[in-house]
């Protein structure tokens, strides 16, 4: 290697210590910024030449150093985790939330629970049973009949209305997500251009892996990657993002519950041919909520409610009232929503089991007894209603237990992508020492090489005088 090869090799470390002092100050500047991934120059020598030439050859001493890459630190199986884990934790999310506002719907426990208007409502028939020569037990026990059916057209709204909610929330999340994913089909354009021209992309590579890991928690999007540095995005099995375009996707089936059913459910199809698409994360918790959460409690709270309307009228209808007319339907009603209380004259509540007698209509209190004992039926409304509430509150503290359970592992599985592509403040400042002392040898190389020619110079002169 000749004296000036030295100054060249020199002037390579010089220039490679000096864009990697960059970099590290580029990573100390962006420590705190979301998605941001730490960099780092490829550092690759330069080797001596190996192709033979007229009166010259090569000592095998290499040239110096390049740094003309740049590369962003990532591990790939663990942002495809993390890709999973989000779109897990973001579902399981949604449903306990769902189970929890179903279980505030019902309001138990509660002194205006339904369970609790049951009881006040037996207690009524109780007091009828007591005193059947006077309006007031009457009275009072149609009044909690009304109270009671309220009540359950209160869950019943309620219900509803939770599901509307929902659905109009997959709504916005759908248009957020075809949104993001065409921002995310000009980034794959871009670094594409890029790196068919061999410039950075590695802000725009950042960028884009915000919005994969948003996708990845709003419908359980992963990637497969493509040329020149782009990825496609899958949801479900079907590509989302390919390439440089993307799919549009729109939510199909009914807007309103009580139109649900088993071959018309809420689901999310694209947009061009109408296929349907497998989504998990967020958008997957709503669906399961608005297909199978929120109509299952929906349609027990209806069976419980047609239920109470064909017990209660079935014994009333044996009696007879204070006119002694024969007892009729005091209840009506298929559903939660539509149940009513049908007599509004207290005389016309059939609380005797005997019939009229000469004309004269019995006193006894055969019947409202018989109702007010209904409470205790193991298989009456009293006992289905509690266990659906029991099965509830386990389903909601299986959900939240869950999620519990998912929140450590996606904690987990983000520390090790951060450990990973994150910055590190302390490994920077090393790396910063380090550079800077390199750049002080080759600068003090510089300086040697420096003094050496002037030396040669010199001596040669005088040699020559």
């Amino acid at each position: 290697m000749s004296t000036f090869s030295s100054l060249n090799a020199a002037t390579t470390a010089l220039w490679a210590q000096r864009r990697a002092l960059d970099v590290t100050g580029q990573n100390i500047a962006n420590v705190n910024t979301e998605g941001y991934s730490r960099q780092r120059v490829d550092l690759q020598a330069i080797g001596g030449s190996v192709v033979p030439a007229f009166f010259s050859t090569s000592p095998g001493i290499g040239a110096g150093v390049n740094a003309d890459d740049v590369i962003r630190i990532r591990d790939a199986f663990l942002e495809g985790r993390g890709h999973t884990e989000h779109a897990n934790s973001a579902r399981l999310v949604v449903e306990a939330d769902t189970l929890e506002q179903v279980e505030t719907a019902f309001r138990e426990p509660g002194d205006t629970g339904i369970q609790s208007l049951l009881a006040d409502m037996w207690d009524g028939w109780a007091d009828v049973a007591k005193d059947t020569k006077t309006d007031a037990p009457r009275t009072q026990v149609l009044e909690r009949l009304q109270t009671l059916v309220g009540g359950l057209q209160f869950s019943s709204a309620s219900l509803d209305a939770q599901w509307g909610q929902t659905r109009e929330n997959l709504d916005v999340l759908v248009k957020d997500v075809n949104a993001a994913a065409a921002t995310i089909a000009e980034l794959n354009k871009a670094i594409k251009v890029a790196r068919q021209a061999d410039l950075p992309a590695n802000d725009l590579s950042d960028r884009r892996d915000v919005l994969v890991m948003k996708l990845a928690d709003q419908v359980g999007a992963t990637i497969r990657p493509g040329e020149y540095g782009s990825v496609d995005v899958v949801v479900g099995g079907m590509a989302l993002v390919s390439g440089s375009s993307a799919n549009e996707l729109v939510v199909a089936g009914p807007t309103d519950p009580a139109l649900v059913t088993a071959t018309d459910l809420p689901r999310i199809v694209t947009k061009a041919g109408n296929y349907p698409v497998q989504a998990s994360g967020t958008a997957g918790g709503q669906l399961s909520a608005l297909t199978t959460l929120i109509p299952e409690y929906r349609k027990q709270l209806d069976d419980i409610a047609a239920g109470l309307v064909t017990s209660l009228n079935a014994v009333h209808a044996t009696g007879f009232d204070r006119n002694g007319d024969p007892g009729g339907a005091i209840l009506s009603g298929t559903t939660a929503a539509t149940l009513a209380v049908v007599i509004t004259d207290p005389k016309k509540i059939a609380a005797s089991s005997v019939a009229p007698t000469g004309g004269v209509p019995a006193l006894d209190n055969g019947i409202a007894d018989k109702i007010a004992q209904m409470r205790h039926d193991a298989a009456g409304t009293d006992a289905t209603y509690r266990k659906m509430i029991v099965g509830l509150g386990v389903q909601a503290a299986v959900a939240i237990r869950n999620q519990d359970i998912q929140a450590v592992i996606t904690t987990q599985v983000d520390a090790a992508r951060e450990s990973v592509a994150g910055v590190n403040i302390d490994e920077e400042m090393t790396n910063m020492l380090s550079f800077q002392h390199a750049y002080s040898a080759a600068s003090r190389m510089v300086t040697a090489i420096d003094e050496t020619l002037d030396v040669l110079i010199n001596r040669t002169g005088l040699v020559g005088r």
